[in-house]
């Protein structure tokens, strides 16, 4: 074999082998210096947490106390191989919760394994009426079509009159 046809070879190998790696994409709170998981409930504030860490990405408001307010600090990473679906590969949710003066009370950390799948629901709403099938809705409108506009048996011209019309 020759230099060029091995150098050939050699690169579609390179281009094939990188198409089978994944490409891997971060999703949501992306921590700077700090990270949420190193606030103190003894000492920190919300603050303290918000100068440190920054907006949260939910902040609570499914409670129906008010007493306590928690924030939520969630990040995802992602990984997809060329055409298949992408797999969630790691999931980070840290709920950082406060009394009502604003200490932080309890620090939480939730993994990909504490998620719980959704079931949702496969009803569908009823309508009126009847369902057509594809073929009544193709030869459905035989006989309904204008055939004045088919066949140009009405040859009006011209707009609505205007200067100089009827003379």
């Amino acid at each position: 074999m020759n230099v060029p046809t091995k150098f050939l070879i050699l690169a579609a190998a390179a281009a094939l082998a990188s198409a089978c790696n994944p490409v891997l994409r971060t999703h949501g709170y992306i921590p700077t210096a700090e990270k949420p998981q190193a606030v103190n409930p003894a000492t920190d504030t919300k603050t303290s947490v918000l100068s440190r860490l920054g907006n949260p990405s939910v902040k609570s408001t499914f409670e129906e106390e008010i007493d306590e307010d928690v924030w939520y600090y969630m990040s995802a990473v992602r990984q997809r191989y060329a055409y298949l679906r992408p797999q969630i590969e790691d999931r980070t949710i840290t709920a950082i919760h406060f009394n009502p003066d604003g200490q932080v009370t309890k620090v939480a950390e939730y993994g990909l394994e504490d998620g719980v799948p959704v079931d949702y629901v496969s009803r569908k709403t009823p309508t009126r009426g009847r369902e057509l099938s594809a073929l009544e809705q193709i030869f459905g409108t035989i006989g309904r079509l204008p055939t004045d506009r088919l066949t140009g048996a009405n040859q009006q011209t011209g707009g609505g009159g205007g200067a100089g019309q009827g003379r």
